[in-house]
């Protein structure tokens, strides 16, 4: 990453003073020149953006899991008097004091939020209100101050609340870089610290973790990076970048470990989809667009995620309910049979669509899509269907998993007979086989229900194995 933001920073003469200073009207044209590189504003827009992306990255996801979302927004709004007193120290936008400042306002912050949480009644949600309110509101009384001094004007301090990319010194990207090797350092030290004291700090504790120490130096970090993060995209959306690529990871992931990669990842992309973008015109900002890219990164995780992802989970939906549907027409050809003791293999397009209640145009869809999947085969033009070894294996299966759940309940849980079915309807299609064995067991392997009707025994489901014809 050094070598990266060393090269990248080399000085290459150029005339553009700002980001969105490039007179180049050819959109084409304007790409090509973001790749080459040569506008030192753009160099160190870009530098700057990838190294946040990277620190709010990974700091947000440890926000993310301890569930201090608003803990983030707070300590962003509570450094800007910080950053004010700053600035008004030398009367110049030095990044050092600065820094300084803005990471000595955020901790005063903090430890207002737990002094009122210590000795008020109030919650901590309300205590990051007020601090968000009124530190936010004495940064901008400062700041206003600052552009009233005869050279305020010049100052530059009011980007500190939105954000100017273009605005990014060699000076900045030098402490971008140090905050960022700093973060990565101590995660890669102390994973496994803050890994448990994230997830179960009560464990934490009675292991021998000093919990509180390891909660500071997070809260410290994450103040160190939200004030390298206001300079491109300000007080306002930094907390935007801090939780977003965070949330985005923490959808396609359930490990730590990756969530801190993906998260990072996302946060680089989100910086260098902001640099990029407003390159492509004139005055556009830098921070929202990284922001807005961030979110592009976390709405297609909400989107496409493969297992939290709306259409994943609208699929899993979708999927199941056909499963079930196919399941409960196998129910009805067994019961079918059964009814009839057996006699005969075939049931009849009518039979089934009198049994199930439906027309027969919606009986033939069902077969049709039962012989899809292997359980039945039809005859005479779709009139009649027949079991398929696997589609009679799975329909034992499924009403033995109702009639020794209906029998469960009533032995076990002393339901009344007449109260099992429905519960036993849903129950049939996620039971589990491990779950099967040990209910058979519990009612020493039963072979007729509450109604004293046949339970399907193995050598039913699986005939070739116990050597007997279902």
């Amino acid at each position: 990453m050094a070598l990266i933001t060393a090269s990248l920073l080399a000085a290459v003469p150029a005339q553009a003073a700002k980001i969105s200073d490039i007179s180049t009207t050819n959109l084409g044209e304007q790409a090509l020149r973001f790749f080459t590189f040569q506008d030192p504003s753009l160099r160190y827009a870009l530098v700057g953006s990838v190294l946040l992306g990277i620190t709010c990255g990974l700091l947000g996801s440890f926000i993310v899991v301890r569930k201090m979302a608003l803990v983030g927004d707070a300590l962003s709004h509570a450094v800007l008097p910080g950053v004010a007193l700053g600035f008004l120290w030398g009367q110049t936008k030095d990044p050092v004091a600065i820094f300084v400042g803005a990471t000595i306002a955020g901790l005063i912050g903090t430890a207002v939020v737990g002094l009122i949480k210590q000795t008020t009644r109030l919650k901590e949600d309300a205590a990051l209100g007020l601090v968000l309110a009124s530190f936010f509101a004495v940064g901008i009384c400062l700041v206003t101050m600052i552009q009233r001094l005869p050279t305020g004007n010049k100052s530059g301090i009011d980007k500190f609340l939105f954000g100017q990319a273009a605005a990014i010194s060699a000076g900045d990207v030098r402490l971008m870089l140090l905050v960022t090797v700093l973060s990565v350092a101590a995660i890669a030290l102390f994973y496994k610290e803050c890994l448990v004291t994230s997830f179960d700090v009560d464990f934490a504790r009675a292991a021998g973790f000093p919990t509180q120490l390891i909660h500071h130096g997070i809260m410290l970090l994450l103040a160190f990076a939200i004030v390298v993060a206001l300079q491109a995209v300000g007080v306002v959306l930094v907390s935007a970048m801090l939780i977003t690529p965070a949330a985005a990871a923490y959808l396609l992931t359930d490990r730590m470990h990756r969530m801190l990669l993906l998260a990072a990842l996302f946060g680089m992309l989100a910086g260098a989809i902001g640099a990029f973008t407003s390159f492509l015109g004139n005055n556009l900002p830098t921070g929202p667009f990284m922001v807005l890219g961030a979110s592009a990164v976390f709405l297609g995780a909400f989107l496409f995620g493969p297992q939290h992802g709306v259409l994943a989970r609208w699929w899993k939906r979708r999927s199941r309910a056909g499963r079930i549907n196919r399941e409960n027409s196998l129910k009805s050809i067994y019961r079918i049979l059964e009814e009839r003791e057996f006699r005969g293999e075939d049931v009849a397009l009518r039979e089934l669509a009198e049994f199930r209640h439906e027309s027969i145009e919606e009986a033939r869809a069902g077969t049709l899509e039962l012989s899809r999947h292997g359980l039945v085969t039809r005859g005479e033009e779709g009139n009649v269907v027949f079991f398929t070894p696997t589609g009679w294996q799975r329909a034992c299966e499924i009403v033995r998993n109702h009639r020794l759940w209906e029998l469960y309940l009533t032995n076990a849980v002393q339901f009344a007979a007449d109260h099992v079915h429905e519960d036993a309807d849903k129950i049939e299609h996620v039971i589990g086989t491990e779950t099967v064995r040990e209910i058979e067991r519990r009612l020493q392997f039963a072979n007729r229900d509450p109604h004293g009707r046949l339970i399907p025994g193995l050598e039913d489901i699986y005939p070739a194995v116990t050597g007997r014809r279902a």
